[in-house]
C-alpha cells in the first residue's frame, strides 16, 4: 500500500476528529456562547449540512481538476476553518466556520478517495479505501475522546487549535508523499452528464433514504451523548471522554466484522445492523438512568451503527458503480443528511421538554423506519434480479468491462 494513501487517511482522522468532536464539547460550547445546548448542537448539523452539499457540488466542480493541487487547497481551507472557529467571538462566527470546514472536508473525501483508488491496482482498492475510513473510525477512538478531555481541561478552543495543528501535518504530508496525478482525458476523462444519470435509478434513491434514516437514528443520539451521561446517567463529566473512546471501540470493531460479512451477505448486514441500533436505542430510552446500563450500550450503539456502514457504502456502489464520483458523493451526503436530521430532531424534542430519554426513542423511530425501506429494496432487488448497473455514456468498453467484472467479482464496495 503506497504511503500516499496512509497520509490521506491520516487527514481523514483530522477532518473526522473535527466533525464528531462537538459531541463532547456542548456544554462548554453552549456556557461560553450564551446559547442553549440544542442550539450549540445545531454546530453538530452545520458541519452535516456543509458535507451534505459539499460532496456533490465539490466532487462535480473538481472532476476535471489536478488532483493533488485539490486536496492541498481543499485541507488549507479545512486548517483556516478550524483557526476561525477557535477564535470566534461569537456563535455565529463559529456556526460559520463549521460550514466551511464542513465543505472542504466534504471535497477532500471525494477527491481523497478516488486519489487512493488511483495509486493501487483495481484488486487493492478496497483496502486502500479501508485505510481512509480507517482515519475516520480512529477519529471516533482517539480524537473524539482527546477533543472532550482538551475541552475539560484547556477549554473548547483547544480542541479546535490541535485539529487545526494535524491539519498542517496533513497537509505536509500531501505536498511531500502525494504524487501528481492527472486526470483521465480522451474517450475515458470523467464526464458529468454520463454520471448524474445515477440519479434516474430507483434503487439509487432508496440505498440514499436508508443510508439517511441509519445515520440519522445513531446521531440524534450521539449528539447529545454528553449531557444524557451526566445529566440522566448521574456520571461524573469525567467520565464523558472514555464513554466516547467506548464508542470509537464500538465503532471501529463494527466496521472491521461488518466489512467481512457485508460482501457475501449484504442486505442480511443491513437487516442486522439497522435493527440492533433500533433494539440498542429502545434499550437505552428505558435504561439512560442506570450508569452502567448508559455505558454499556453507548459501546454496543457505536458497533451495531458501523456494522452496517460497509454494507450501506456497498450497496450504493452497487447501484450506481458506473459513476463512481457521484456514487461516493452520494453516500457522503447521504450519511450527513442523516447527521443533519438526527441532531435537529433530537433538539426538538430536548426543546419540547421531553428529555434525553426520549431523543434515544427518536433515533430508534428513524432507524426502525430504515428497516422498511432497507425491506422495499430488498424486493426489488429480488423482483429485478441483480442491482441495476448503470453503464454511463461514453464510457470504452475495456471500462465497462472493467466494472462488470469488478462487480461481478465483488470488489466494487
Amino acid at each position: 500500500m503506497p504511503i500516499a494513501v496512509y497520509v490521506l487517511g491520516l487527514s481523514v482522522f483530522a477532518l473526522g476528529t473535527s466533525e464528531f468532536m462537538l459531541s463532547g464539547l456542548l456544554q462548554p460550547v453552549a456556557a461560553d456562547m450564551g446559547v442553549t445546548i440544542p442550539t450549540a448542537g445545531l454546530l453538530i448539523s452545520a458541519f452535516a449540512i456543509g458535507m451534505v452539499v459539499g460532496a456533490p457540488v465539490l466532487a462535480a466542480a473538481t472532476l476535471r481538476l489536478p488532483r493533488r493541487t485539490t486536496l492541498i487547497a481543499l485541507l488549507a481551507v479545512f486548517g483556516l476553518g478550524q483557526v476561525a472557529g477557535a477564535v470566534a467571538p461569537s456563535y455565529g462566527v463559529l456556526f460559520a466556520s463549521r460550514v466551511v470546514s464542513a465543505l472542504a472536508c466534504a471535497g477532500f473525501w471525494a477527491v481523497g478517495a478516488a486519489v487512493a483508488v488511483s495509486l493501487v491496482p483495481v484488486n487493492a482498492r478496497a483496502r486502500a479505501m479501508a485505510v481512509m475510513v480507517g482515519g475516520l473510525s480512529v477519529a471516533n477512538v482517539v480524537g473524539v475522546p482527546a477533543g472532550a478531555f482538551l475541552g475539560q481541561h484547556a477549554g473548547w478552543r483547544a480542541a479546535f487549535w490541535a485539529v487545526a495543528g494535524l491539519s498542517v501535518v496533513g497537509l505536509i504530508g500531501v505536498i511531500a508523499l502525494v504524487p501528481r496525478t492527472e486526470v483521465p482525458t480522451g474517450e475515458d476523462r470523467p464526464r458529468l452528464r454520463s454520471e448524474l444519470r445515477i440519479y434516474r435509478d430507483r434503487q439509487v434513491w432508496l440505498a440514499l433514504v436508508t443510508t439517511a434514516l441509519s445515520g440519522g437514528a445513531v446521531f440524534c443520539l450521539f449528539s447529545y451523548l454528553g449531557p444524557l451521561l451526566t445529566d440522566v446517567a448521574g456520571l461524573d463529566e469525567g467520565w464523558v471522554p472514555t464513554v466516547l473512546a467506548l464508542f470509537g471501540v464500538g465503532a471501529l470493531i463494527g466496521t472491521a466484522v461488518g466489512g467481512r460479512i457485508a460482501d457475501a451477505h449484504l442486505f442480511g448486514t443491513m437487516y442486522g445492523g439497522i435493527t440492533a441500533s433500533t433494539v440498542v436505542l429502545s434499550v437505552l430510552a428505558l435504561t439512560a438512568h442506570s450508569p452502567v446500563a448508559a455505558v454499556g450500550l453507548a459501546l454496543l450503539l457505536g458497533f451495531t451503527a458501523f456494522f452496517t456502514a460497509p454494507a450501506l457504502n456497498a450497496r450504493m456502489f452497487n447501484v450506481a458503480n458506473a459513476a463512481p464520483t457521484l456514487a461516493g458523493a452520494t453516500t457522503t451526503s447521504a450519511f450527513n443528511i442523516g447527521n443533519t436530521v438526527g441532531p435537529w430532531l433530537g433538539g426538538l424534542v430536548i426543546d419540547a421538554g421531553w428529555g434525553y430519554p426520549a431523543v434515544a426513542w427518536t433515533g430508534a423511530a428513524l432507524a426502525g423506519t430504515g428497516i422498511v425501506t432497507t425491506a422495499i429494496a430488498a424486493r426489488l432487488h429480488r423482483a429485478e434480479g441483480p442491482a441495476s448497473r448503470v453503464i454511463a455514456t461514453g464510457q470504452t468498453p475495456a471500462a465497462a468491462h472493467e466494472v462488470e467484472a469488478a462487480w461481478e467479482a465483488g470488489r466494487v464496495q
